[in-house]
């Protein structure tokens, strides 16, 4: 069993950067492909990114190509999405979730999920 607890969310202007971080419990972190998923009020929970259990393989939802990178260290168990030029529509709460499978767009296929982060952007 995995557990995850992201951090870094917050209040940012819009133009402005973050880097979310998802902590993973456990040794087996390096066997999971990852993914971060986002929902904002009212919307359905969608695709963010996703990363393949070595750090080779990226997907990225076309809203948030060019802006955002998804990138994994194994040796601190921790998956990261760093966000450049945030804008308005990217508020949400972000939540990571780990596969054994693939590194999937579909978040049905993960099998654990972190509690979320608030990223709020103002315009």
């Amino acid at each position: 069993q995995v557990q995850l607890v992201e951090s870094g969310g917050g209040l940012v202007q819009a133009g402005g950067s973050l880097r979310l971080s998802c902590t993973a419990s456990g040794r087996t972190f390096r066997s999971y492909h990852m993914g971060w998923f986002r929902q904002a009020p009212g919307k359905e929970r969608e695709f963010v990114a996703a990363i393949g259990w070595s750090g080779l393989l990226t997907y990225y939802a076309d809203t948030v190509k060019g802006r955002f990178t998804i990138s994994r260290d194994n040796a601190k168990n921790t998956v990261y999405l760093h966000m450049n030029g945030l804008k308005p529509e990217d508020t949400a709460v972000y939540c990571c979730a780990a596969d054994l499978a693939r590194p999937s767009t579909v978040s049905s296929e993960y099998d654990y999920w972190g509690q979320g982060t608030q990223v709020t952007v103002s315009s």
